[in-house]
């Protein structure tokens, strides 16, 4: 993978064309599927961590560091809770400070016990992508 998508865009500050963006998104889409059908939230997608080969415009995502994996109804406040768990080692806290600023969901910028998160941050910053492969 000779680029990244931030890459991609600074080449183009007007936009891609449609069929560029529909492909850039449909493989992001597949590979949020992928991670997210093994319960694993990346929490910083953004162009810069989507590497993109320019001979086959083949799109990987990378740099998993924020990534956790998470139970399928994971329940933020008993994971913040002070009693012992004995899988806590397996179910990291998650925390509220994640995703590049730009690509936050609203529930990671209303930061709230009430408002948990989950899997959704990953398809919001996508969406959010989707809107600056299409505009520049």
């Amino acid at each position: 993978m000779d680029k990244n998508l931030l890459e991609v865009l600074e080449e183009k500050p007007d936009g891609l064309d449609r069929e560029s963006v529909r492909h850039f998104i449909y493989q992001l889409l597949k590979a949020c599927d992928y991670f997210h059908s093994e319960n694993v939230m990346h929490r910083d997608i953004k162009p810069e961590n989507l590497l993109i080969s320019s001979k086959t415009n083949k799109l990987k995502v990378c740099d998993f560091g924020f990534a956790r994996h998470i139970e399928d109804k994971y329940d933020r406040a008993s994971a913040k809770s002070s009693e012992p768990d004995e899988d806590a080692e397996n179910s990291p806290e998650l925390t509220d400070y994640v995703a590049t600023r730009w690509y936050r969901s609203p529930e990671l910028l209303l930061v709230s016990d009430d408002l948990p998160y989950g899997k959704e941050v990953d398809i919001w910053a996508i969406g959010c992508i989707m809107g600056e492969l299409m505009d520049g």
